[in-house]
């Protein structure tokens, strides 16, 4: 209802994992590193450490790049003739928070549909207030990502994103929902965890499948996708 008298009709959907580092994250994790190699070089626990933060390296450009979308997406839908695009995320940390925090950084609003977890999952401070909601059941909640959704962006994440994934992927597979561009972000990382092509050649899905979807690398690429979409 409040989606509906602020007139937000169309959103672009961004997920991806609650783990994903900040900057901020990234930069105490780098301290600490340092303080371990000055306290215990050639320990265990350093190579470890190092391993560790190369991994959140990786991991954080995926952060900077969700951060940089969402801003592309709430600032130039505003002024290229395309609808005018909302960010809607989980509203957790992680990924969730990039992309509120992108729409942020141009003077945007945006929406986060929190939920009730044990860990990880209390509301990001970048979500616009009046569009931070709180479900307790998924199943209610993936509804309502998708009510209004022109685009939805998969970031590298855990169960919770390759569900939100995989259920979109077959609505629209089995045509419950209209297509529309699902864009999976950071092919290295999905190509490690999926293997789509061996699926297609077991016959469980068929090569048009693939095309339901296209991996990108960065936010201006995905942004292009979007905004082409949008002018069929």
């Amino acid at each position: 209802l409040e989606m509906q008298e602020a007139g937000i009709e169309h959103t672009v959907v961004i997920f991806g994992s609650a783990r994903t580092p900040s900057p901020e994250m990234l930069e105490t994790e780098e301290r600490l590193l340092s303080t371990l190699e000055a306290e215990r070089p050639g320990s265990t626990e350093l190579v470890a450490k190092r391993q560790h933060l190369k991994i959140l390296r990786t991991q954080n450009r995926y952060y900077n790049e969700a951060r940089k979308l969402a801003a592309l997406v709430t600032e130039r839908s505003q002024c290229e003739d395309c609808p005018n695009l909302h960010v809607i995320t989980g509203g957790g940390p992680g990924i969730m928070e990039a992309a509120n925090r992108g729409a942020g950084d141009v003077g945007g609003e945006s929406i986060g549909l929190n939920i009730v977890l044990p860990h990880e999952q209390a509301p990001n401070p970048y979500i616009t207030p009046r569009f931070c909601f709180q479900f307790h059941y998924f199943a209610m909640r993936k509804m309502h990502f998708l009510l209004r959704a022109r685009a939805l962006v998969a970031f590298p994440g855990g169960f919770g994103t390759l569900d939100e994934l995989f259920e979109t992927l077959t609505l629209i597979q089995t045509g419950k929902i209209e297509s529309m561009p699902i864009l999976i972000f950071g092919r290295d990382f999905w190509q490690g965890v999926l293997n789509l092509d061996f699926m297609v050649e077991q016959g469980v899905i068929s090569a048009e499948d693939l095309d339901i979807f296209h991996f990108v690398e960065t936010a201006e690429e995905a942004w292009d996708l979007i905004r082409f979409s949008l002018h069929e």
